[in-house]
């Protein structure tokens, strides 16, 4: 998961390193510092795993004395990761690099054929799906439309989408990432409106399809994936903290918080669509009056646009906004308060380096929201600060597709603080 391989019009400039952010190595050695802690050896043999497997992602090659330094752990140790995971087919043997002196060191690195995963979007009226490798190139992708949403019937679709990626792309299948717009199983809320997937309630989706399709499920929100995705190809590479505002049909936040998702006791953490933003206003499905969702979100946005009984897709919204559309601009000109203070009020609770927005959005319509932004004070406000406020994210509509495919890599990668007492093992 190095660079993420894209075609020349969506692949993610290379981001240069912020003066405010430490280094990928200063922060991998004291990531490693801060769990080399506690007894439990038990565990800690795959967490030395994941440490040098997320070194070499985020590095590149290295030979085993390096490995070892960065990783705090004995060389022997590393020697016996390196082992496991050769035989494995997860790395892959890069020769010797050149020394002043010496026998040079064999340099070792995330071998991309070793192993893929599919990462599946689940969004109100469409499938979207994935397929990455290790070295966290995109192999293949598709789009599906679903016009019965109930649970059955995408299950069945998932499944014959699995079956026939698999044949495309000829290595191991590590794991299945599926994501959905949220909230999970919460009384009140889950499967109300149009943002939302109806009659889903109950529906282990987990379980389902890793015995349907053999091999493990990892199962998120929609905007924790696409943080992980921004975390990992977009403009949350160098950045430890930030909010990601994912629009799907409705809006959801995914916080990075040290380097690892914000999820919460249930998977609920940053569900902000139902936040009251103006009480007593537009009547809210879930009940309430003056949702977020209900003035800044992709189904807002289309609610207004609809004319004649037309739902707009993705390109009238662009012609609209290229030709200065009223309604689109009062739509605009009505969202960016609301949003403003949402903004605000995140960076207070979470004090974060910056807050990006993506998702299902055409980007030139985002990139107009944000300029209309007039974000209140906030903790934010530093005469320090390198990074904006406020940026438009560099994965684009398929965030958190690939963000879900990039779940199975990231649960088997990288470093796990609340699953390792950090003791080292041999």
């Amino acid at each position: 998961l190095t660079q993420m391989t894209r075609t020349p019009d969506m692949m993610p400039p290379a981001l240069p390193a912020s003066p405010d952010s430490v280094t990928d190595a200063e922060r991998l050695t004291r990531q490693s510092l801060r769990t080399a802690k506690g007894k439990n050896p038990g565990r800690s043999r795959e967490h030395n795993r994941r440490v040098v497997l997320e070194l070499l992602r985020r590095s590149g090659p290295m030979g085993r004395k390096e490995l070892a330094d960065h990783a705090h752990i004995s060389t022997q140790a590393v020697t016996n990761i390196i082992d496991e995971l050769m035989d494995e087919d997860l790395l892959c043997d890069m020769g010797r690099k050149r020394t002043v002196r010496g026998l040079p060191p064999i340099q070792y690195a995330i071998n991309p054929d070793g192993a893929i995963t599919i990462g599946l979007e689940i969004a109100v009226g469409s499938l979207t799906a994935v397929v990455l490798d290790l070295g966290g190139n995109l192999r293949a992708s598709r789009v599906v439309a679903l016009p019965d949403m109930t649970a059955a019937v995408v299950l069945d679709l998932i499944c014959d989408t699995v079956t026939g990626l698999r044949a495309t792309v000829q290595a191991q299948l590590l794991g299945i990432g599926v994501v959905m717009p949220g909230p999970f199983e919460i009384e009140g809320l889950t499967g109300v409106g149009p943002t939302t997937l109806p009659d889903w309630s109950g529906v282990d989706v987990a379980t389902e399809l890793s015995q349907r399709c053999d091999v493990p499920v990892t199962v998120d929100n929609d905007a924790n994936a696409a943080a992980v995705s921004e975390m990992l190809f977009g403009q949350g590479q160098n950045v430890s903290h930030f909010c990601m505002l994912y629009f799907g049909a409705g809006i959801g936040m995914g916080g990075i918080v040290a380097d690892q998702p914000l999820r919460g006791a249930f998977g609920n953490a940053g569900e902000i669509g139902h936040i009251v933003v103006a009480p007593g206003g537009l009547p809210c499905q879930c009940g309430q009056a003056g949702c977020l969702e209900r003035y800044v979100s992709l189904h807002a946005l289309s609610e207004a646009m609809t004319r004649d009984g037309l739902i707009p897709d993705t390109a009238t919204l662009l012609a609209c906004h290229a030709a200065r559309d009223p309604v689109l601009t009062a739509w605009l000109d009505k969202a960016a308060p609301h949003l403003s203070a949402m903004i605000g009020l995140l960076e207070n609770i979470f004090d974060p380096q910056t807050v990006i927005l993506g998702g299902k959005m055409p980007k030139a319509i985002l990139d107009d929201l944000i300029a209309r932004l007039t974000i209140p004070t906030s903790v934010a406000n530093r005469r320090d600060r390198t990074l904006p406020r406020v940026q438009r994210g560099k994965t684009g509509e398929e965030s958190a597709a690939i963000g879900a495919a990039a779940l199975p890599f990231f649960n088997a990668i990288t470093p796990q603080l609340h699953q390792t007492d950090g003791q080292i093992a041999p």
